[in-house]
C-alpha cells in the first residue's frame, strides 16, 4: 500500500457516476458517499494504481505523487482538490507497483502553486449527529468554493481525521469535537461545548462536543456562510496557532475515550472487567 500515492479529485469536473467507487476494491472511497467519490482511506491505495483514473469519463482524477507520466485518459484540464486522511501486488487488475518513501520523500510530492490546507478533525461518523452534519455541510462548501480559489491561483487540500483514540487526539493537539481548520489554524478561536447525547451514547459517559459561534448565536452545526468566510479569511495563515509542546489532553476527551475502551470491552457499572 501507499504512503505518498492516492487519487485526487476534480470535483468541478466529476459527474458522480460513481466508477472508480465501484472499480475500487481497497477501500479508499467512502462508499456512504457514493455517487460522490469522496477519499477517506489514502493509506489503501496501491502505488502506482490508476484503475479509477482509466474509468473516469471526464478525466477527473490525478494522483498525488504521480511520477509515472500517466495523464488521464479524457486528457481534460482540471483544477485540484485534494482530499486525504493520514496514513500507513493489487487485486484491481492495474498491475501497478511502486515508489517507496525513500523514492519520493518530498512533503510537497505531487503539488504545486498555492495551496489551502483544511483540516476537518472528528470523533465519530457513524453515530454522532454534530460531525456528520458539519462533514457534509464543509464538503459543500468546499465544493463551492474551489472554482473560485482555483480561478485566483489556488488549490484546496482537504484531510480529514477521525480521531479515534488517545494517543491520535495528542498527536494533532485535538481539543474539541469536531474541529475545522484552515493552514493549522482552528476556525473557532475558543472552545465552546454542550451535552452531546450522541457521543455520551458511544462512550457510554457524559460528553461535551462543540458548538460553533457565529454572529453571536451558537449551532452545533455550522453555518455555511459562517465556515467560508473562516475559510477566506485563514487561507492566508502560515502553520498551527499553538506550540504542540503547549497541549494537554481535555478532562471531557480523556472521560470519552476511556468509556469508548470500556463500552467495547464490554464493561459496566456492576461488572467491570478493567
Amino acid at each position: 500500500m501507499a504512503e505518498r500515492w492516492y487519487p485526487v479529485i476534480d470535483y468541478a469536473g466529476c459527474i458522480k457516476c460513481g466508477k472508480c467507487i465501484n472499480q475500487c476494491t481497497h477501500g479508499v472511497f467512502d462508499s456512504s458517499k457514493a455517487p460522490l467519490p469522496v477519499v477517506i482511506r489514502p493509506e489503501n491505495c496501491v502505488n502506482h494504481c490508476h484503475g479509477c483514473g482509466n474509468l473516469c469519463p471526464t478525466g477527473a482524477i490525478v494522483y498525488a505523487g504521480d511520477d509515472t507520466g500517466w495523464t488521464p485518459p479524457c486528457n481534460v484540464e482540471k483544477d485540484t482538490l485534494i482530499i486525504k486522511e493520514e496514513s500507513a501486488g493489487c487485486s484491481c487488475g492495474c498491475g501497478s507497483s511502486g515508489c517507496s518513501s525513500s523514492e519520493c520523500s518530498s512533503s510537497e510530492c505531487g503539488s504545486s502553486g498555492k495551496t489551502v490546507q483544511i483540516d476537518y478533525l472528528f470523533l465519530d461518523l457513524q453515530v454522532c449527529e454534530r460531525c456528520i452534519g458539519t462533514d457534509q455541510i464543509l464538503e459543500e462548501v468546499i465544493e463551492e468554493l474551489t472554482p473560485a480559489l482555483n480561478l485566483a491561483g489556488y488549490s484546496i487540500e482537504y484531510h480529514k481525521v477521525e480521531i479515534s483514540t488517545e494517543q491520535l487526539a495528542v498527536k494533532h493537539r485535538f481539543l474539541s469535537s469536531p474541529t475545522v481548520r484552515v493552514n493549522g489554524v482552528d476556525i473557532c478561536s475558543e472552545v465552546s461545548e454542550s451535552s452531546c447525547g450522541c457521543c455520551s451514547q458511544i462512550s457510554g459517559t457524559d460528553v461535551d462536543c462543540r458548538v460553533f459561534e457565529y454572529e453571536g448565536k451558537l449551532y452545533e452545526l455550522p453555518p455555511k456562510q459562517m465556515l467560508a468566510e473562516a475559510i477566506l479569511r485563514n487561507m492566508f495563515a502560515t502553520g498551527p496557532e499553538t506550540d504542540c509542546c503547549c497541549y494537554e489532553l481535555p478532562e471531557n476527551l480523556r472521560v470519552f475515550f476511556e468509556g469508548k475502551a470500556k463500552k467495547k470491552a464490554g464493561c459496566s457499572p456492576e461488572k467491570c472487567c478493567c
